[in-house]
């Protein structure tokens, strides 16, 4: 028999599960925490059987207006015994009760059974992203192009703030089948984590570029966060010299590896990524399906 309960009061175990499940997106409870006092209506689940737990789920809003989100979880050895459809329902359930008309999820694109039993509940396709990894090493510090200071967020930390506007402009130009939206209060949280290797590029103290750094539970790694430049100063390099600037603070201070996703349809930031030594790992379907249908 199989038990769905709130993770409520036990996050340890729902981290422990997502992180044996998930290796590629860790999470920690602190995080976790902190993104459920900024929105309620996050739902954090367990699945147990047999006395053990076998799978974990959330569901919440996702970064596209009127659109929520759900991500199953099941232990590789629990899997085809009805413990995600039972995650999926219990979330599917959830969203519908706080108004959301549609589902969407991220699916493995490298496992045919999670996109198989994505596919039997309706969900379908709507674009994939990709993670680039780069391995840290020797990282010399980057020369600004003239006119051009780059100053951390740790030295300044009201200017991430300040690059709350053009975040608003990247999300806007990203290639994405549904538009992209943050609030300030999530940009401040979830962004520059890392804030001594995160840069902003100023010209006369106004902002014309950014790039983040993001804290992981591993302390030898780091992700990526957004990385964007005003539309009046691109194809200028300066979103190189950004990235540079970010592995040479990496290197500096222990750590060992960086990741990144990048969607499809933002090819110039994959080919960056590329000509900086980032290299391929895996490959994250975005599948979209309306509540109530096939059992949701």
């Amino acid at each position: 028999m199989i038990v769905v309960r709130p993770a409520d009061g036990d996050l340890d175990t729902y981290v422990e599960t997502w992180n044996a499940v998930t290796p590629d997106e860790p999470t920690t409870v602190e995080q976790q925490r902190e993104r459920r006092a900024r929105d309620p209506r996050r739902l954090y689940i367990l699945a147990v059987a047999g006395g053990a737990v076998v799978g974990c789920g959330f569901a919440g809003p996702s970064d596209s207006p009127g659109r929520g989100f759900l991500s199953p979880r099941v232990l590789p050895e629990a899997r085809r015994q009805g413990v995600g459809t039972a995650l999926l329902r219990e979330l599917a359930g959830h969203l519908a009760a706080c108004g959301f008309e549609t589902a969407s999820s991220h699916v493995d694109g490298n496992d045919a059974g999670s996109l198989a039993f994505a596919s039997r509940f309706a969900f379908e396709e709507v674009d994939r992203q990709v993670e680039q990894v780069r391995t840290v090493g020797e990282e010399p510090r980057p020369r600004p192009p003239d006119g051009i200071e780059l100053v951390s967020i740790a030295e300044r930390p009201e200017l991430l703030a300040a690059t709350y506007d053009l975040a608003v402009e990247g999300y806007a130009d990203m290639a994405t089948s549904t538009h992209v939206t943050i609030s300030l209060d999530e940009w401040l949280a979830e962004e520059a984590t890392l804030p001594g290797g995160s840069f902003a590029a100023l010209r006369d103290d106004a902002v014309v570029g950014y790039s983040g750094l993001c804290r992981l539970p591993d302390p030898a790694k780091a992700e990526d966060g957004l990385t964007v430049v005003r539309r009046g100063w691109r194809r200028r390099g300066l979103a190189e010299v950004l990235k540079r600037a970010e592995l040479a603070w990496a290197a500096e201070h222990g750590i060992r590896e960086i990741v990144t996703w990048t969607q499809r349809g933002n090819e110039g930031m994959r080919a960056l990524n590329e000509r900086l030594g980032y290299t391929y790992r895996s490959v994250s379907v975005s599948v979209s399906a309306p509540l109530g249908r096939r059992g949701l």
